[in-house]
């Protein structure tokens, strides 16, 4: 095994778990790449502990002396791209070009991290004679967060980063599926000289998701992740008095009108469906034609049917993920669906490869509200851009939608109509960047804010308003 034992990360130290062993495979070929034993609710509540004292220390620097170890994280993420990059691709499945994207992403959120000091400088006001008002931004304290295997280090420097510059500890619980990524970042936390007990890695499955929802010392809680689990995470934490935001799953709607662009809108159409096989949040699942869209139709079918798996698609991260794209294909022909592409017929006997699909479902209504995650798009008709929005808002999740047309009354109509959290015109993975925040509405959110950017900062800190009167005289006016 290249990795050998993938260790916890507890107060400074690189520490074996107790609890049930985990096999780390390489989705490219199935082969194990390390392993490691979860830790147990004992340990998890040891470095909550430690944490909590941990975090006194740091909460009490000024944001710009926190800052000075930000930004040195930073110039390690850039040091060590390379590497992380290669770990991403590894443990997670994806190409080199998207493993490289997801560090230079996560790059981006730290510089955003970095400017936190200029952004909580406060408001203060004199609202009378001889009195003032003033607002700062204060710690939650010990903090968790618990992220997905699709983006092993993107994700977590949605949270990370920010909740320590503004002067938390956080607990990071990585994904069972991709637990490396998280041991290379708690060494460029250290190398970059972070206190022992700000940043701690326990790995993990259940039983540490509901230590950390249990823990009462642990004040704040992010998920990224699965409806369902997010749904249960979001009330088993906020049960339990603590701050809960709980990012869950999405079906990313795409209308097309008769005069997208025909190359530029089925290249991103493409690349939103079947970049990284299917498997991020912002994926587009649904692509809805109004009226006649032949050529863009014809061109995402075309460009579909020329995709390799290990060439154009990485693997899925498991044989469960093939298991439920295929039974959500059968699922399809059984219910009068066009399978027009079927990547069930390019399946790889090594690895976990499966090739781009398209269902073609007409008019019909039968189609599936639930989440794939994988590389297959689903296509419906409608007649106008209302039958198309009332579509879209028919899905229970509401990530993200966006219109591919020229005509700016088209736009205003579709983005007045769609629900969904994050819009785009004409861009298939219509994330915003810092910044601008990033979540969703309805079921592909639970809690309130964003994840990241200004948005976080709510999250991540108590808002402290402090009123001061040195006006000796009595009565000056009402509010003296």
């Amino acid at each position: 095994m290249k990795y050998n034992e993938i260790k916890n990360y507890l107060n400074g130290k690189f520490v074996s778990g107790m609890g049930e062993k985990y096999d780390v495979y390489a989705p490219i070929n199935g082969e194990i790449i390390g392993e490691f034993k979860a830790a147990t609710k004992a340990q998890l509540d040891e470095v909550v502990a430690k944490a909590k004292a941990a975090q006194e220390s740091w909460a009490g620097l000024t944001a710009k002396s926190r800052s000075k170890v930000i930004y040195k994280y930073r110039e390690l993420l850039m040091k060590y791209r390379e590497e992380l990059s290669v770990v991403n691709c590894e443990e997670n499945g994806k190409s080199m070009e998207e493993a490289y994207a997801g560090v230079d992403k996560a790059i981006e959120l730290t510089e955003f991290a970095c400017s936190i000091p200029q952004l909580i400088s406060g408001k203060t006001q004199d609202v009378s004679k001889g009195v003032n008002c003033k607002e700062e931004r204060r710690p939650l304290g010990v903090v968790a967060s618990i992220t997905p295997f699709n983006f092993p280090v993107m994700v977590p420097h949605w949270t990370v980063p920010n909740a320590i510059a503004l002067g938390n500890a956080i607990i990071l619980k990585p994904s069972e599926l991709t637990p490396i990524s998280a041991m290379k970042m708690a060494e460029l936390w250290e190398e970059a000289g972070l206190p022992e007990g700000i940043f701690n890695v326990v790995n993990g499955g259940k039983e540490i998701v509901e230590g950390i929802c249990d823990n009462k010392d642990i004040v704040a809680v992010s998920f990224v992740g699965s409806t369902p689990v997010a749904e249960i995470v979001h009330k088993r934490g906020s049960a339990n008095s603590k701050r809960v935001l709980a990012l869950g799953g999405a079906k990313n709607h795409i209308v097309v009108m008769p005069d997208a662009n025909k190359d530029a809108g089925s290249r991103d159409i493409i690349s939103s469906a079947f970049g990284m096989s299917g498997q991020r949040c912002m994926a587009v699942s649904v692509m809805i034609g109004v009226g006649s869209i032949d050529e863009v139709y014809g061109e995402v079918v075309a460009k579909a049917k020329n995709m390799v798996p290990g060439v154009d698609l990485p693997p899925v991260i498991s044989e469960a993920a093939i298991k439920k794209i295929e039974d959500y294909l059968d699922y399809a022909q059984e219910n009068g669906a066009e399978i027009v592409v079927d990547g069930r017929k390019v399946k790889t006997d090594e690895g976990y490869f499966i090739g781009p699909s398209i269902i073609d479902w007409g008019n019909s209504k039968k189609m599936s509200s639930e989440e794939i995650f994988g590389p297959v798009l689903e296509i419906r008709s409608a007649n106008t851009i209302a039958e198309a929005a009332a579509i879209q808002n028919e899905s229970p999740y509401g990530n993200a939608a966006a219109i591919f047309t020229q005509n700016g009354r088209f736009v205003d109509e579709a983005i007045r109509e769609f629900q969904a959290g994050m819009l785009g015109v004409n861009i298939g993975v219509p994330v915003p960047r810092e910044p601008f925040s990033f979540g969703g509405i309805k079921d592909s959110k639970f809690g309130y804010g964003d994840i990241t950017g200004v948005s976080s900062i709510d999250f991540w800190t108590n808002l402290i308003k402090i009123t001061t009167k040195w006006n000796p005289e009595h009565k000056v006016d009402w509010m003296s």
